[in-house]
């Protein structure tokens, strides 16, 4: 008799006693073991690997956060994606060009179907662009609602913008393309915010053209995705299947690396690099990441809603805002907190992708000054305030957040430190109808890769209508900014786009619009039996993975 103890299969295991059973009424123990030893062949390709956040939401309009969009690319597609270096690739489109100044026109690529077998046609796309522009999209940037989108045929749509805009299509990589008729069919034509306590069926499912599709999803425990077969494109992965669990503690996600229980983590907290580069089987992926960390303040709000001073905002003081920025030790930050995997910013954007950014230096550390700016303002005996800060999100942002509580408590700003993880901590800075927030930590990388995503999506000026960018939580407005922004979406000359920007952020520096504090360096741990190829945004995108058996 041959004895069997444990039999993986697929994500699970087979019950002993099951098996034994199954053989026994059957007789035919030498054929099913062969299936079953061939089931697990078939699967052995499996990448398990562990993020230090939930994968929330499956809905692709909901939340504007780069995680859950990069992780649904594996499922959904746009009309462009972006490859391994960023750049700009086809996808469910072949080809674009650009008819007229205004008038852009995009080739829909033909015989690409969805999992559930619907054929992808144009009334996807101008579907797909009124539910992203819906009044609960978290993605309304990326397409403007004056944008007018045409069907000349089944697969050619024509996008006609008011103005020249250059970089229409630059940011569509994460705009992903929805079956109109599935959306339909299951009651979710509209979009629910993440925030929303009644979401829609789009939430806890997903029907893409990707290379993957999501076959079992559990918000907050795991999410398992099976290779689709029928996808368009050549596969560069050999992957069958792909498990991503949540692991927010930082220590069980490392020891589970390092046992081999996972394959993939990220992020890797500093303190562990060395330890896992020294570990047999298992080794870092570290690189420059586009993602700047900030802090953001309610300047929009007559009286803050988490402070002591009643009747009047410190916030709207220019001299307020310097001296926070005065007052925190970025450099110190860097070597204690981040173990020199930071760089310190002094712009909302990475120098990876705005050329001018040598031009501009960071405010050195000088607590003294804080303090007599603090005085000049009005509050020499300071002021309390409450800051918000997730604890999964970014590499050490707990600790960031502990750290700017510590610098400002020196110039005389009671700092409260509200910390949760990273799903609360959207609900509550994003919430429907009013930004439940008056001081934040937040991190932005522009899905457009330019510095017209910055410049819009977090400092174009908020109206009581809601008006301008859902993610400028602190209502910062300055009206020339806004002026140059528009003038640098339509400008196709690339000096005189550069000069447009510099003077952009000239005037958003002086007015401490926001604090930078550092681009965050990429840390991944992987074992050695996986191959990966890394991109700057930290996005995961599993055809570049491959596992060696």
């Amino acid at each position: 008799m041959i004895s069997i103890n444990k039999i993986q299969v697929l994500y699970g295991k087979i019950n002993y006693n099951t098996l034994r059973n199954l053989l026994t009424r059957t007789g035919r123990f030498t054929t099913v073991l062969l299936g079953v030893m061939l089931v697990s062949q078939a699967h052995a390709n499996t990448l398990k690997y562990a993020f230090q956040g939930p994968l929330n939401q499956l809905d692709p309009y909901s939340l504007n956060e780069t995680f859950t969009l990069t992780t649904l690319s594996n499922v959904y597609e746009g009309l462009i994606r972006r490859g391994p270096d960023l750049k700009i690739e086809p996808a469910l489109a072949e080809s674009w060009e650009m008819l007229e100044p205004t008038r852009w026109r995009f080739y829909l690529r033909k015989g690409v179907s969805f999992h559930n077998g619907n054929a992808f046609t144009a009334d996807d796309v101008a579907f797909s662009a009124d539910r992203i522009r819906s009044a609960q999209s978290g993605l309304t940037d990326r397409l403007d609602p004056a944008v007018k989108v045409d069907i000349v045929d089944d697969y050619t749509v024509d996008f006609i913008s008011p103005t020249p805009n250059p970089i229409l299509y630059y940011n569509w990589s994460s705009w992903f393309i929805m079956d109109k008729e599935w959306a339909e069919e299951n009651k979710a034509v509209d979009v629910t915010s993440a925030s929303d306590k009644n979401q829609n069926f789009a939430a806890f499912h997903a029907n893409g053209t990707g290379p993957f599709r999501i076959v079992e999803h559990e918000a907050g425990v795991r999410t398992i995705f099976k290779k689709y077969e029928a996808w368009w494109d050549t596969p560069e992965h050999n992957l069958s299947a792909v498990e991503f669990i949540p692991v927010l503690s930082s220590p069980t996600r490392v020891a589970a690396l390092l046992s081999s229980e996972l394959d993939l983590i990220y992020p890797v907290p500093v303190q562990d690099l060395s330890r896992i580069e020294a570990n047999e089987g298992t080794r870092t992926l570290t690189g420059p990441e586009l993602r700047t960390i900030f802090l953001g303040m309610d300047q929009y709000r007559d009286e803050l809603l988490y402070s002591n001073i009643k009747g009047k905002n410190p916030f709207k003081d220019n001299r307020v805002r310097q001296a926070v920025m005065l007052a925190i030790d970025i450099d110190t930050i860097k070597k204690k907190i981040m173990r020199t995997q930071s760089t310190p910013s002094a712009l909302m954007i990475s120098p990876y992708l705005f050329s001018g950014s040598t031009a501009f230096n960071r405010p050195r550390f000088d607590p003294g000054r804080a303090r007599s700016l603090l005085r000049e303002a009005g509050y020499e005996n300071g002021f309390s305030v409450e800051l918000d800060c997730p604890n999964d999100r970014y590499v050490n942002d707990e600790a960031i957040c502990q750290a700017v509580v510590s610098y400002l408590a020196h110039v005389g700003i009671d700092v409260t430190l509200n910390a949760q993880p990273r799903s609360k901590f959207f609900a509550k800075v994003l919430a429907p109808g009013g930004y439940d927030t008056s001081f934040y930590l937040l991190g932005w990388t522009p899905s457009s890769f330019d510095s017209y995503n910055v410049l819009h999506s977090l400092h174009s000026c908020r109206s009581d209508t809601g008006e301008g960018s859902p993610f400028n939580l602190g209502g910062y407005c300055n009206e020339k900014v806004d002026e140059l922004a528009a003038q640098i979406l339509s400008q196709n000359d690339i000096e005189k786009r550069n000069a447009l920007i510099t003077q952009a952020y000239e005037l958003t520096t002086m007015d401490f619009a926001y604090v930078p504090l550092h681009q965050q360096r990429l840390a991944w741990g992987i074992s050695d039996k996986v191959s990966v190829k890394q991109r700057a945004d930290n996005g995961l995108i599993f055809n570049y993975v491959t596992i060696d058996n």
